[in-house]
């Protein structure tokens, strides 16, 4: 007797990872590390697509007399929260890229600005978020891996970038736990929001398309998520000028 169709397509896709339900997901981003920022998420699912639109403001606004490079990624596969005070093992309070990383995960999408959505492009500061504001708004295609964490409930989008002079004195002291050369502020996070099933998702725009509006334009290199090197980019590397912390 003849296997229905319908079967075998049953069959052929048990084996496949399940796709996030179409709808959207929303976060409102929680402050990190004595961050200033605040920002909020919107990721509206169809099929395999997402239109994103992250809006972050009153971020450190410049990197050495420059504005700051701002990375932010969906990361996955972890417990799907914000890391707590608890995460800091070393006692320097401040919550490394790595030290959050059990709560949180590693990268499963960049949400740049346009281009590149994978963890290869975490750390293309030419297609980051720059200054003290900007906005993410693009539609791309969601990978397995994300499909799986929003799936699971544990897709926490994290913006990465500190002023060092709101650390302490062991955390302005201390080089970033990823790229040495670089401080610990430049690569730990500053926002943090799991993002959480919502009602009906927005219409989504046109596939592989992004607009940013940002506070300034800049280049340099940053180091962010687990495992990743530091990228140079061709204005070479960037430094931090040291500001005493407020008494």
């Amino acid at each position: 007797m003849a296997v229905p169709t319908l079967a075998l397509a049953a069959l052929a896709l048990s084996g496949s990872p399940a796709l996030a339900h179409d709808g959207s997901y929303q976060s409102t981003l929680k402050q990190l590390n004595g961050s200033s920022g605040s920002g909020t998420v919107t990721l509206d699912v169809t099929g395999n697509h997402a239109h994103v639109v992250l809006k972050v403001s009153g971020m450190p606004a410049t990197f050495m007399d420059a504005p700051y490079p701002h990375v932010q990624h969906i990361h996955g596969g972890a417990k799907g929260v914000c890391p707590d005070p608890s995460a800091d093992k070393d006692g320097d309070q401040v919550i490394s890229t790595t030290e959050g990383a059990p709560s949180y995960g590693g990268i499963v999408t960049t949400l740049s600005t346009s281009g590149d959505t994978s963890p290869a492009a975490g750390l293309d500061l030419k297609v980051g978020g720059q200054g003290a504001s900007y906005t993410v708004d693009r539609t791309f295609e969601l990978s397995a891996e994300t499909h799986a964490a929003l799936e699971a409930g544990t897709a926490v989008v994290v913006v990465h970038g500190l002023d060092p002079a709101t650390l302490s004195a062991a955390g302005q002291a201390a080089k970033s736990d990823l790229a040495p050369t670089l401080p610990l502020a430049a690569t730990s996070p500053a926002l943090c929001g799991t993002l959480t099933a919502g009602q009906m998702k927005m219409p989504a725009g046109g596939a592989a398309t992004g607009v940013a509006t940002q506070s300034g334009t800049d280049t340099g290199a940053l180091a962010i998520g687990s495992g990743l090197a530091l990228i140079a980019l061709a204005g070479g590397a960037y430094a931090v000028r040291r500001r005493n912390a407020a008494a």
